[in-house]
């Protein structure tokens, strides 16, 4: 998409693009597999690989155009296991669908522009002392550029595309087209119940005063920590399509995966107990612990940005999940299985095995489970996706029949993109030291833990900040 292409916002232009795209796809797809039945497997197995890279580039092309929430949709695609898709050709697929959060196109200066100064109202220089016209980031709903204020602050700008609120809106409205696209790919989801959450999710995200209200207050709860660091919001420059935020200069991921273990390790530590710590003291499950929201400033501190896709998990729901790993670490089948049933991952519990369901549990989150010092690395994140989520798995049958509750999709998104992120870092750690230190209180075990708990046990809780149960 050049930067001169405006958001498409057509109810008409979306409806048959979105139709469009899975209704080919469909066709294409039956028609591969009538063609395999006189190929040979060899052929027939290369065929259906050509295919699915296809669809991929299909959809990333299509929904990278139309950005808004069709856009977001592919985004969520890329971290769901679709067992469609030839196994050998899995992950990267998904990776081509990951295309749409990492490599999102601009739009023209011009209209962002047009944004800010309506929003804000007068003219850009009445507000911002110097502002660049280059984006330093674009994303799904909107792109980042830096400025200054006139009292010299050095601000990050965010700024929603002109066009985009139409198009989320057609594209919600239109969010069931993409169910037999998605059965077809991923036939154990429960495609009905991901999609009504995505569209609760993406409303929510599309309104930049609801993501500076979560910005504020993951602010607050983190204000004074001693690794991790959130930017205050300038909340006079912000508006429902503004966001105007401090500034924060550091190094990107790639330049993180570069350097030395213990360095890496570090930063590995700090993300895990962000993110778990959020979800555990502030009961906000974070959607986007993905690479680009992530920066290691000079001072050492990780600094944390994108909060617009976040959910408020209930404290009762949050509790049952606390409960459902305790059972896994003490391997409690019973409780394990009592626990799924009572979060909606089973939907008719007397159909799932006791210790079945504890030995698949057990299994697909065997990376913090284990005990002791474990490097992950990107080929061992691939070999537990495939042997827990695929084929190959000895629980596939049971994995069919279960569901993603609601309350849950984001909250697993998160453990799978974070144990990605945590993989292409290669970072080590005891991650059942650290799951067990955040989940279920037990001493801090390392230096970062104790400065942690050290602080925790100093601050002063913000009023209004949620309490959650241990």
């Amino acid at each position: 998409m050049s930067s001169d292409e405006k958001v498409p916002s057509s109810r008409i232009g979306r409806t048959a693009r979105l139709g469009g795209l899975v209704a080919g796809q469909s066709l294409r797809w039956t028609a591969t597999r009538i063609a395999n039945r006189s190929r040979t497997d060899e052929d027939a197995a290369a065929a259906d690989s050509a295919r699915a890279m296809a669809t991929a580039d299909e959809i990333v092309t299509q929904l990278g155009k139309m950005k808004g929430a069709a856009m977001k949709f592919g985004q969520v695609l890329s971290t769901i296991d679709f067992e469609a898709v030839p196994e050998g050709e899995r992950e990267a697929f998904k990776a081509k669908l990951a295309k749409l959060r990492d490599d999102a196109p601009s739009v023209s200066f011009a209209q962002i522009r047009k944004v800010v100064e309506k929003d804000l109202g007068g003219k850009l220089a009445d507000h911002f002392h110097e502002f660049g016209e280059e984006p330093v980031a674009a994303a799904s709903i909107g792109q980042v550029h830096r400025a200054t204020t006139h009292d010299g602050a050095d601000v990050a700008v965010k700024v929603q595309y002109p066009g985009v609120a139409e198009a989320v809106e057609t594209d919600l409205r239109n969010a069931n087209l993409l169910l037999p696209l998605i059965r077809r790919l991923a036939p154990g989801l429960d495609a009905r119940a991901v999609m009504g959450e995505l569209r609760d999710r993406i409303a929510e995200e599309l309104d930049y005063e609801l993501e500076a209200q979560n910005q504020r207050a993951v602010e607050r709860a983190f204000r004074g920590h001693p690794f991790a660091y959130v930017p205050p919001v300038h909340t006079e420059l912000s508006t429902r399509r503004v966001l105007v935020t401090e500034f924060v200069d550091g190094l990107g991921f790639e330049a993180v995966k570069a350097l030395p273990d213990g360095e890496r390790d570090r930063v590995g530590e700090i993300l895990f107990r962000f993110y778990y710590g959020l979800l555990a003291r502030e009961g906000r499950a974070s959607g986007d612990p993905h690479p680009g929201n992530v920066l290691l400033r000079a001072d050492g501190r990780v600094c944390f940005l994108d909060f617009g896709l976040m959910r408020i998990v209930p404290p009762d729901y949050l509790t049952g999940e606390r409960r459902l790993a305790r059972a896994l670490v003490e391997g409690d089948a019973v409780e394990v299985h009592a626990e799924m049933a009572q979060l909606g991952y089973l939907p008719d519990a007397s159909a799932f095995p006791a210790d079945r369901i504890l030995s698949q549990m057990r299994e697909a989150t065997e990376w913090w489970l284990l005990p002791g010092e474990r490097r992950l690395t990107p080929d061992a994140v691939r070999d537990l996706a495939e042997r827990t989520s695929g084929p190959r798995s000895d629980h596939y049958d049971l994995m069919r029949m279960q569901t993603i509750p609601p309350e849950a999709l984001l909250l697993r998104r998160m453990e799978g993109l974070l144990f990605a992120v945590l993989g292409e870092l290669r970072a080590s750690a005891d991650w059942n030291a650290l799951a067990l230190e955040v989940q279920q209180g037990i001493p801090a075990h390392t230096e970062l833990g104790e400065e942690e708990a050290a602080w925790l046990a100093g601050r002063e809780r913000p009023s209004g900040a949620a309490r959650v149960p241990h």
